[in-house]
């Protein structure tokens, strides 16, 4: 009846005040008599109409520049992603696309297609746009630095890092010598020119240095340390002297750059002694707060605008301004990382991209058409490496390094990146740089950036070492060592319990390590002590109540599961236990026992496919995840389907063939360490039926009496596994389940899935 009232109600209210409106309109009609309105006529037909009115829109402004950001975003996610997965930085790949979108490739092959998708006059929208994304870019690199660890190591760190500003900045001043008049746009001053050569040569990318350092799992070591506080010097340093730079440039001559330059001091004294005091005021008032109200965010982002506008009226670019205002955000890690989630993802994703793709729009790889070119690309890029590279090494070696850590400083300060681009267009901006010079300049940082992995591996092949994530505990080869890899805390806490339940009577021989890897674009360097502590503290507090030593290991990558396959293998571990992520069953039935119901298909799975590699159905039960680390590693791997596990009393064990019969030697431990009785389910009379399988029961039944039986599947009551606490099936077995949609999977307790 409720229905009905409102459906009347509905046609009623809607039905009669539209025709209202009608009637409003046809009245109206008559007022437009002696104002000389002209009904808009046409000969096309309605469909041509309608297709002129398309033409009309995609050819609007905004809907071009909808159609670019689409078009930029994909193809830099796919781009990064390959370079990923090669082992490169994904900014090299978000590079690439650049170059692939602009007149090199795109621009060349398809000049048509990227007249229209790139018209001149739309460049600047895609230019301030890009703009923006640097500035809120800029303003996190500088909320990264961690500003303590100068002050902690500063003799060593800055030493190092000024000798690979100076040394570089020198040989790119001679080398600004021999190509300024070849090269050197018309009515440049050498100065500027020098300058500007000067500094791009001795640029460092802080953000990537960082990430490597973290991937490479050298973060906690005392290279680790030195290399990002030399970083951390040299990022200060060098935009403090791109800012004189640019001043210098932009007044012409040294002395009338005064002005700017003691405006710039007297902005930088103004940030430092009055805004940093007021945002640190703000920041202590909520240090205890979960999450900042919005006029409080809204009052870092305004000082940040304005900041930016401040040294760009000044003459000394707005990104000096984001950088100088993240350096002196308040030093509380809760309020940065707030305020760096709310602002990278839109910076990264978003906007960073079209910065690279209208680099790509400048860079002409085509420009550089002949030997003498590609010699001159070739001696720019010998001056960068020389300078960055061995001038880093060098110095690191001058105090008191060995060789190794000195040459692998002077690779990882070799790094240039996104940082080295942000330098090259201010450079083209100011018409300080001709787009041949700016191009190879590219290059050189394309090169230097891509060369940094494989040169520390050379480094490490050499020298015969590489750090070593493992503790030294962990090779120990007389105990039953048990990995466990977790991501979530949750899914930590439950793994260690089970892990327990293997070992709790016998915890002098054996060995638990408990492992959190994490994407290394997803933690900062600035945080990553108390990210690591956050994230162990809930499984340690775990693991006193158990009773349970464990050793704690931290390591962020680009290549989760490679990287647990790999400490698994160098640790020889006896067992694996990982949780189970998203499936691609989600919203099917084995999703509903997992507990998914959102139906989503991973695109790597959908890959795999088309290739051939894998059925997207067939025998790949598991998230894509855990169906990589399955292929990856060479250890037995439990993958644990946790519903709510808190302790294990009774155990489930289906034989389904003589390929199970390993399952009784983790039957035993579970059996032994808890007390506990296991049920063993027959399943066409394999326990009969195979000489191994049913002498390896009669064995546990002797030695654990009245703790295990043999049931068959006809013998399973309603209820039955429901009063199981723990289902320990083979990885061939549970795809059967999986593939026979068995009904078991209805009813099932807390399953560990083990491969062998």
């Amino acid at each position: 009846m409720k229905n009905i009232k409102n459906a009347l109600f509905y046609v009623s209210i809607t039905g009669g005040f539209t025709a209202l409106m009608f009637w409003i309109v046809s009245k109206g009609k008559a007022l437009e008599i002696g104002r000389n309105v002209v009904e808009k006529s046409s000969n096309d037909t309605l469909f041509m109409q309608f297709f002129k009115s398309l033409v009309h829109n995609l050819e609007h402004p905004l809907a071009i520049l909808l159609l670019q950001i689409i078009t930029i975003i994909i193809v830099a996610r796919f781009f990064g992603w390959i370079f990923r997965k090669i082992g490169q930085p994904s900014v090299i790949g978000e590079i690439i696309a650049g170059i692939f979108l602009g007149p090199s490739l795109v621009g060349m092959y398809f000049p048509e297609y990227s007249a229209m998708l790139f018209p001149a006059d739309s460049l600047g929208n895609l230019q301030f746009l890009s703009q923006i994304g640097l500035i809120l870019f800029m303003f996190v690199v500088g909320m990264e630095l961690d500003l303590k660890v100068l002050k902690n190591r500063a003799n060593e760190a800055i030493v190092i890092s000024h000798a690979s500003i100076v040394i570089p900045f020198t040989l790119g001043i001679g080398l600004a010598y021999f190509i300024y008049y070849r090269f050197a746009p018309a009515g440049v001053p050498f100065l500027s020119f020098a300058l500007f050569m000067g500094i791009a040569m001795s640029i460092t990318a802080f953000p990537v240095l960082a990430r490597i350092v973290q991937e490479r799992g050298i973060h906690k070591t005392k290279l680790g340390a030195i290399v990002i506080t030399c970083a951390a010097a040299d990022d200060i340093t060098a935009w403090c002297i791109l800012a004189a730079v640019i001043a210098i440039v932009k007044a012409g001559t040294f002395a009338s750059s005064m002005y700017i330059i003691s405006l710039a001091i007297l902005y930088v004294l103004l940030m430092l002694f009055v805004v940093k005091p007021f945002l640190k005021k703000i920041g202590d008032l909520y240090a205890t707060r979960e999450n900042l109200s919005k006029p409080v965010v809204a009052i870092f982002i305004v000082t940040l605008i304005i900041s930016s506008y401040i040294t760009e009226i000044i003459g000394i670019h707005a990104l000096f301004g984001a950088f100088m205002t993240g350096a002196i955000m308040p030093d509380i890690t809760k309020i940065r990382k707030i305020i760096i989630e709310k602002v990278e993802d839109v910076s990264l994703i978003l906007l960073l991209p079209l910065f690279f793709v209208f680099t790509g729009l400048r860079t002409e790889i085509g420009l550089i058409n002949g030997t003498y070119l590609w010699q001159i690309t070739g001696l720019i890029i010998l001056v960068a490496v020389v300078g960055k590279f061995f001038g880093s090494a060098l110095a690191a070696k001058f105090v008191g390094q060995n060789w190794r850590d000195s040459l692998t400083i002077g690779a990882l300060m070799n790094t240039r990146g996104l940082m080295e681009l942000i330098v090259l267009n201010i450079g083209l901006d100011l018409k300080v740089l001709t787009p041949e010079v700016f191009t190879m300049m590219v290059i050189m940082a394309l090169v230097t950036t891509f060369m940094t992995g494989p040169v520390i591996d050379l480094i490490d092949f050499i020298f015969n070492k590489k750090v070593e994530v493992l503790p030294i505990t962990v090779g120990e080869t007389n105990k039953f060592k048990i990995l466990i890899s977790f991501g979530t805390n949750e899914k930590g806490r439950s793994l260690l319990r089970l892990a327990n339940s293997f070992v709790k009577k016998q915890k002098e021989n054996t060995n638990v390590t408990v492992l959190h890897l994490s994407l290394s674009d997803e933690v900062h360097s600035y945080n990553l002590k108390d990210y690591e502590k956050e994230t162990f503290e809930p499984i340690l507090n775990e693991a006193t109540l158990l009773k349970q030593e464990v050793t704690p290991i931290f390591k962020s990558t680009s290549d989760i599961e490679g990287d647990i396959a790999d400490i698994a293998t160098r640790g020889e571990f006896d067992l694996i236990l990982v949780g189970l992520g998203k499936s691609i069953f989600e919203g099917s039935l084995l999703g509903k026992v997992l507990g998914f119901t959102t139906r989503i298909i991973n695109p790597e799975r959908l890959l795999d496919k088309f290739t051939g590699k894998e059925g997207l159905f067939e025998n790949s039960p598991f998230d894509d995840k855990t169906r990589l680390l399955i292929s990856k590693s060479k250890m037995p791997i439990g993958i644990l389907v946790d519903k709510d596990l808190t302790e294990i009393n009774e155990i489930f064990v289906p034989i389904f063939g003589i390929e199970d019969a390993f399952l009784i030697e983790y039957a035993q431990k579970l059996i032994y360490n808890n007390e506990a009785k296991a049920t063993v389910l027959e399943i066409n009379d394999q326990v009969k039926n195979n000489f191994i399988i049913e002498n390896a029961i009669a064995a546990l039944d002797k030695s654990y009496p009245n703790s295990i039986s043999i049931i068959s599947e006809s013998e399973m009551k309603a209820g039955f596994l429901a009063k199981q606490d723990l289902m320990v099936i083979s990885l061939d077995s549970w795809k059967k389940l999986v593939d026979a949609q068995s009904v078991w999977l209805s009813t099932v307790p807390s399953v560990l899935i083990i491969k062998p």
